[in-house]
This record gives structure tokens, C-alpha cells and sequence, in this order.
């Protein structure tokens, strides 16, 4: 069912603090809710997968996986809650298992990845090997060849690659919680002229190193460059993610802010084009269609004022998965430069896989009836 676009300019976004999947959120051809299995469901980031999971129009929650610390607890006892509200009841008496593939459904032909890196790698495969998509958001597979690095409102067709996997099942990747909203805010830039270099600097709220995360000591009354690979990151995927190439120059910041990245971006583009031209191409992008339950309309919130986006103010527009940009100049030295700011957990890790599992079903990849 094709849901008919807005033909408003979205310059503002006003609705307050709508319901979960209130956006697009008819079922595709009404089919019945697919199981699915998610891995580190007790992490910050399996949380969210939780919380956006629980009333999913195409969804159902079948299994909860994690370490041998949390398996044969229940869910509320095993995960210490860390987001708003109370520990959905829908799964806060479900057994949590290991993540082993022995372990989950048969039915669960989709299994969400929520685990740290250090793990990840050799447990999606084996997920994959037992004929499972694996909807993963760590970064252990994002840059192999043969696995799809997908934005679904960028870069839908690239899901092809999951045909040229050697495995029964596959795995299937979204971006780094930053390169998301950059190679989001660059995509419809592309339609004014070649991208020629970037530039970006971020400020990246504490939940993105998830729970414990970074110490008082290192953000209290202070700014922590970051230490980890998330320059790196930020250098590669969006190049992969929009099919080009061009040098990305990263600095990575973490900042006392609960939620929320915040990207300065300065931009070289070859026809040069000015601040309304590129309002202009976000806001056609907001008229293009989608059927994904997880994909906001509109997906661009462009602020005319100098004090926006903001990450307290900002980060839940369109449910958490709209991209927010604002400031948008003139660049003395690259052109173009402005601010673009997403929320981290949902738009930039939970929903995102979410979207990209959404996708596999619309482009037919997984049928609630196998």
C-alpha cells in the first residue's frame, strides 16, 4: 500500500510527542506480526530495539538474547532499565536465553544484533550459516563487499548484495550512529553537483558508549575527544552507503548530553551551490514515498532558527528517526556549511536496523507465511 506524500515544505515539524509508529504505520499488505529474535537485548541499544519493538506493526517479540550473565533470568531481572518509563510488560517476564543458534525459534527468521563488537562478528555468522537475516548493528561487517551498508531512504537497492552472500541466511548492516545522519543530510546534495570533500565535526551524547559509558570524571564539567574508532567510521561508511568517493575529514567529540549527535558539516560541492539550493533539495527529499513503518514523514526538519537543531529540544522529532539540520551557510573555505543533528540510539542504531529489517520485507527477502 503506497502511502501518498505530503506536498508541504516542512520547514517546521509541530506535532507533540506522537505515538510510536503513528507514521506510516499501516502493515504492509496487512500481513500477520513475523517473530523475531533480538541479541544483547539487554544493552542500551537492545533496549531500544525493545521499546520500538514491543507494538510493531510487522514485528513480534519471540526471543531475548544475551550473556550467560543475564540467560535463565527474566527480562525486568536481567536488564537494568535505563530509558523512560518502566520495562515494557510485554517482555519483562520473558526468559532471556544465550545467543547461541541452537537456542532460538526456528520461526525467528530475523535476528536483531544488538551486541558489542568484540562479539558480534563470529555470532552473526553463525546466525547467518543457520539461514537467518541477521539485522545487525555492530560495525564488525559493514565494510565487507558482499554486505549490504543500507539507509533505507538512500540506498534501498543495495540490499541486492545480500544474493551474492555464500551463506543460507545473510547479514545486513545499518551505519555508525554519526555517518547516518551525515550521509543522510549529503544524499540529496548529490542532485546539485559532485561531492567533493567534507568535512565534519561532532558532539556526541554519552549513551552512544552505552551503559556504564564514559565515567563522571571524563564528562563532568568537561568535553572528552574521543578515543575510539568513530573518526575512522565517520571516514568510510558514507562513502560506501552513497556509491562515491571523497575525502571525509573527522573529529569526534563526546559531550555531557544524554541523547543526540550533533554534526557541524562544511562541504565542497562542484557547482557550488548556495544555502537555498540545498534547503531546496531537502525539502523535495521530504517528498518522496515510503511504505517503512520506521521512516518518518517528513524525514528532513530544516530550522530557521540560529539556536536549532538542538539535542534536547529536537532529537524525538518524527519518533525519534527524523534527521534535523539547521544553520545552513555559506562556507567561506568549502562552500556550504550547517549543523544536522539525530537522535543516536534510535535513528542512529535501534531504529535504523529496525527500518532495515522493515525494508527486507518489503522487498520480499522474508514472508510472514515461511
Amino acid at each position: 500500500m503506497m502511502k501518498v506524500p505530503s506536498l508541504r515544505s516542512h520547514i517546521h515539524f509541530t506535532d507533540s510527542n506522537p505515538p510510536l509508529f503513528s507514521v506510516n504505520s499501516i502493515p504492509l499488505n496487512f500481513m500477520s506480526k513475523i517473530p523475531i529474535a533480538i541479541l544483547g537485548a539487554t544493552g542500551m541499544v537492545g533496549q531500544r530495539m525493545v521499546e520500538r519493538l514491543q507494538n510493531h506493526p510487522l514485528f513480534t517479540i519471540r526471543y531475548l538474547g544475551a550473556s550467560f550473565r543475564s540467560a535463565g533470568k527474566v527480562y525486568q531481572e536481567a536488564c537494568t532499565w535505563r530509558l523512560s518509563g518502566l520495562c515494557p510488560s510485554t517482555v519483562s517476564q520473558m526468559t532471556v536465553g544465550l545467543c547461541d543458534v541452537d537456542q532460538i525459534p526456528s520461526e525467528c527468521k530475523i535476528v536483531f544484533s544488538a551486541l558489542d563488537s568484540s562479539v558480534a562478528g563470529a555470532i552473526e555468522i553463525e546466525h547467518a550459516n543457520a539461514g537467518r537475516y541477521v539485522v545487525s548493528n555492530a560495525s564488525n561487517h559493514r565494510m565487507r563487499a558482499d554486505v549490504p551498508l543500507v539507509i533505507p531512504e538512500v540506498n534501498p537497492e543495495a540490499l541486492t548484495l545480500l544474493d551474492t552472500q555464500p551463506t543460507a541466511g545473510a547479514i545486513l548492516t545499518n551505519p555508525n550512529c554519526c555517518a547516518i545522519p551525515l550521509a543522510l543530510s549529503l544524499a540529496p546534495l548529490q542532485a546539485l553537483g559532485q561531492i567533493e570533500s567534507c568535512v565534519v565535526s561532532t558532539w556526541q551524547a554519552v549513551s552512544g558508549a552505552g551503559y556504564p559509558g564514559e565515567s563522571a570524571w571524563d564528562m563532568v564539567g568537561t568535553v572528552h575527544p574521543h578515543a575510539g574508532n568513530e573518526e575512522e567510521k565517520l571516514a568510510i561508511e558514507p562513502c560506501k552507503i552513497l556509491d562515491t568517493q571523497f575525502p571525509i575529514s573527522a573529529r569526534c567529540v563526546r559531550v555531557p548530553v544524554a541523547d543526540g549527535h550533533l554534526l557541524s558539516v562544511q562541504v565542497k560541492i562542484s557547482e557550488n551551490p548556495t544555502p537555498a539550493q540545498a534547503m531546496t533539495a531537502w525539502a523535495d527529499w521530504n517528498l518522496r514515498p515510503s511504505t517503512l513503518p520506521s521512516s518518518p514523514r517528513p524525514l528532513f526538519i530544516l530550522h530557521q532558527e540560529r539556536s536549532r537543531p538542538s539535542p534536547r529540544l529536537d532529537i524525538n522529532l518524527g519518533e525519534g528517526m527524523a534527521i534535523s539540520i539547521g544553520r545552513v551557510e555559506v562556507c567561506p573555505v568549502m562552500g556550504l556549511k550547517y549543523f544536522v543533528l539525530a537522535h543516536n540510539t534510535i535513528r542512529g542504531a535501534a531504529g535504523a536496523a529496525i527500518a532495515n529489517a522493515e525494508l527486507l520485507i518489503e522487498r520480499g527477502y522474508v514472508h510472514a507465511n515461511r
